[in-house]
């Protein structure tokens, strides 16, 4: 393999990240559904068993979200630190305290 291709391989980490994206999307995705589920239950007269169906879809929903999210951000982080560092000398990064910046 050339070195291209071996950069563009996807690691554990990339796949886990993707990984966490589609669960999320189906999670997403699967909230209308529960929502039917659940009000086609209290029609038959279970209704806590329609709201909490309901319920935790949101919630596992929301969850997923936002475990994608942070997974995401934490490995692109990860990822601009390893390219920045494969750069070297090339370009010089400093890293300003929040103090230092200049809003006008």
């Amino acid at each position: 393999m050339t070195v291209w291709d071996m950069n563009r391989m996807m690691g554990w980490s990339t796949r886990a990240v993707i990984a966490a994206v589609v669960l999320a999307a189906l999670l997403v995705a699967a909230v209308p559904v529960a929502f039917f589920a659940g009000l086609i239950l209290m029609l038959f007269g279970h209704i806590l068993v329609g709201l909490a169906l309901f319920g935790a879809s949101v919630l596992a929903a929301i969850g997923a979200v936002v475990v994608a999210g942070v997974s995401g951000v934490r490995h692109l982080r990860k990822m601009v630190t390893q390219l920045v560092s494969q750069r070297g000398d090339e370009d010089r990064i400093v890293q300003l305290r929040p103090g230092e910046y200049d809003y006008q």
